[in-house]
């Protein structure tokens, strides 16, 4: 099993930056890919950004230009940097991560972390 652990959610002024961030633990010892989804009330939970083992980053078009993802491999965790944020961004931010080895490939899901962005 995989356990995520979510930090860094909370009630930020529009225009405000926040930093999530996602630590793994249990049986993982190399990801495929880790990152965030968020899930706004009444809609689809969507891509955020995500950042593979050897440090390739993918974004949502929209998002790009105010968030940044890191990651520490030797920490197993992943850090989202949020900056410019807007009402829209309001919504609860998961931590996923596609767990490659050991196998089998799987993927966990954190329990997520609340973020609202006042106007």
């Amino acid at each position: 099993q995989v356990r995520l652990v979510e930090s860094g959610g909370g009630l930020v002024q529009a225009g405000g930056s926040l930093r999530l961030s996602c630590a793994a633990s249990g049986s993982i010892s190399v990801f495929y890919r880790m990152g965030w989804y968020r899930q706004a009330p009444g809609k689809q939970r969507e891509l955020v950004a995500t950042i593979t083992w050897g440090g390739t980053a993918n974004y949502a078009d929209s998002l790009e230009d105010r968030f940044t993802i890191s990651g520490d491999n030797a920490k197993k965790s992943v850090y989202l940097q949020m900056s410019s944020l807007k009402p829209d961004d309001t919504a609860v931010y998961y931590c996923y991560v596609e767990r490659l080895l050991p196998g089998p490939r799987r993927d966990y899901w954190g329990q997520g972390t609340q973020v609202t962005v006042s106007s």
